[in-house]
């Protein structure tokens, strides 16, 4: 990339390119944003934002359009949000949510709109509100039972909302579901660890899967399987290492790539997730250690690792992970060429 950042967001499009939005260089807060080209292998500069953000929010819409929301400003939470269009490559504003946040979740329901849950505005909230695309309007929805920030959210098979841990006073076990059909939450299964700064990805057979993270014990290598259809949770196998501030990518072949974080050093050590056995293996390491980076699967199956920091360095690198051969490669090729 052109610029070093963390606590950046990484959306791949309906193209096949990644978007790299905002973030923390290395003097800065960011409003360049950036393309990397998969054809190419290329990135690219495309439009700003309109305000420097980190901390935010990436989702991609029904339109193919990327929403972005909330974050950090130095010291200020945001309320406004943003749409990039990557038909133009210029961003235009799409208005305020009805509080500022950050460490929030965003996401993307069957019906089009974004769920946007928690996170902290000066103290954690338990509020929620919708975007709705067609009309461009926020609205406000129920309420979750507990206030969080720094957890993870997750769309089901049947729809519903996953949210589970972040932390509220402390790390917090506790889970819910968000109805699109009634926009009330109910309380599900507690994970059988707290945890906050986790990882959540949704599997092929429509299970849950939660990695590491950290609560009062520190740092967890500790992973656990949520099935909806019994709304109950399940250890599956420890990891190799402890990590937080990490990436969890579903592959093209079912496994979960866990790449990265801390403990509290950073991290350099990847792992695979096989779901039909609930074992964990080791892969090969990225070239850099790092955490909170973002992790995107491209089209071609390989999973593009992006910035980060370890120590006192925040990175502009890229690697290229391929879970055929396991290898990893460098994807560091600049274009000045505006998109």
């Amino acid at each position: 990339m052109s610029i070093a950042r963390r606590y950046h967001t990484a959306t791949v499009l309906a193209n096949g390119m990644v978007l790299v939005i905002g973030g923390a260089s290395d003097h800065d807060l960011e409003i360049v944003t950036e393309l990397y080209d998969l054809a190419t292998g290329v990135w690219m500069n495309t439009g700003n934002m309109s305000g420097q953000r980190s901390n935010h929010k990436a989702s991609v819409l029904t339109d193919g359009k990327v929403l972005i929301t909330g974050g950090k400003h130095y010291g200020n939470d945001l309320a406004s949000a943003e749409l990039y269009d990557p038909s133009t490559g210029l961003w235009t504003n799409a208005g305020n949510m009805s509080t500022a946040r950050w460490q929030n979740t965003a996401s993307t329901l069957a019906n089009g709109t974004v769920l946007i849950a928690g996170g902290k505005d000066r103290e954690p909230l338990l509020t929620s509100e919708l975007y709705d695309p067609s009309t461009g309007l926020w609205t406000k929805t129920g309420n979750m039972a507990d206030a969080r920030y720094r957890h993870t959210a997750s769309v089901l098979t049947n729809g519903k909302v996953l949210v589970a841990g972040g932390i509220d006073i402390r790390p917090l076990s506790s889970a819910e579901l968000y109805d699109p059909s009634t926009g009330l939450w109910t309380k599900t299964e507690s994970m059988k660890d707290a945890r906050m700064w986790h990882t959540a990805s949704v599997l092929a057979n429509g299970m849950v899967l939660v990695t590491g993270g950290n609560n009062l014990d520190g740092t967890l290598r500790s992973a656990e399987l949520y099935d909806p259809s019994t709304e109950s949770w399940v250890n599956t196998g420890n990891m190799s290492d402890k990590r937080v501030f990490h990436t969890a990518s579903v592959l093209k072949n079912g496994k979960v790539l866990v790449v990265g974080g801390a403990d509290p050093r950073s991290l350099s050590t990847a792992e695979l997730y096989d779901p039909l056995t609930g074992l964990w293996t080791k892969t090969i390491s990225l070239n850099t250690e790092r955490q909170s980076h973002t992790a995107s699967v491209l089209s071609n199956g390989k999973v593009l690792v992006v910035g980060g920091f370890s120590g006192s360095s925040r990175f502009n690198s890229a690697e290229l992970y391929d879970s055929t051969t396991e290898v990893c490669t460098n994807a560091n090729s600049k274009n000045t060429t505006q998109l």
